[in-house]
């Protein structure tokens, strides 16, 4: 059974979507919304999410549908690795999924992941430290990486 439904997050409003009982898409809302088809894992996912914007939760249990190609799955696997509060490089990323080389690919595959937030895309970031791409928008992965504690605001002592 396919199910829809969507959620109002302190980033913004987000698109959910399941398959068989699997989530498959937890993106920015860009489109108008349609009509919503709750199903348990949809209602689990949404649960999460309170908890995980209001209460303090640190990883997701729902079942994931991670569908693209063979290396964009290897990406999205390592992304899960990363844990809250932590961030790696785009460089680090390309490493560890077996070659240097692919930073690029690495990016490509990064910025196509179809389950924000819990596939931590968020959580990769310029070799410099910099915030660089992310489909939610900068602001989005800063207020992500600050919820996380793994960006601190700089205090201005002038």
């Amino acid at each position: 059974m396919q199910g829809r439904s969507y959620y109002t997050s302190p980033v913004g409003e987000l698109l959910i979507e399941s398959e068989n009982d699997k989530i498959t898409t937890l993106g920015f809302l860009k489109v108008e919304k349609q009509e919503e088809i709750q199903t348990s894992v949809i209602d689990q996912c949404i649960s999460e999410l309170e908890e995980y914007f209001f209460k303090g939760r640190k990883f997701f249990s729902f079942p994931l549908n991670l569908v693209g190609t063979a290396f964009q799955v290897t990406v999205w696997n390592e992304l899960l690795t990363i844990p809250y509060g932590k961030t790696i490089s785009y460089e680090t990323l390309a490493i560890r999924v077996g070659n240097i080389k692919s930073i690029r690919a690495v990016g490509l595959a990064n910025g196509q992941n179809p389950v924000a937030i819990v596939v931590p895309c968020h959580r990769v970031i310029g070799k410099s430290g910099d915030l660089v791409g992310y489909g939610g928008g900068l602001d989005n992965k800063k207020w992500l990486l600050q919820h996380e504690g793994a960006l601190r605001e700089q205090l201005s002592l002038f």
